[in-house]
């Protein structure tokens, strides 16, 4: 059984966090209140928490990760 470990989360992070979802969002034109919105921001927590920690390196993993 894994154990999920909530690391806190810096100024920087949400920095990368946020330009990475802006971009998807924008990409898509799809509201980041929106249900899939909502659902890309909890794929990009964990994408990050599993070591993309670049926008861009976020920006490609949520790319290739399937939100549907």
């Amino acid at each position: 059984m894994s154990v999920m470990v909530n690391v806190p989360l810096y100024p920087d992070d949400v920095d990368v966090l946020a330009g990475a979802l802006f971009a998807w969002c924008a990409e898509r034109s799809i509201k980041l209140q929106s249900q899939e919105g909502l659902s890309a921001a909890n794929v990009a927590i964990d994408l990050y928490n599993a070591g993309y920690q670049t926008q861009d390196q976020l920006l490609g993993a949520l790319h290739n990760y399937d939100l549907h």
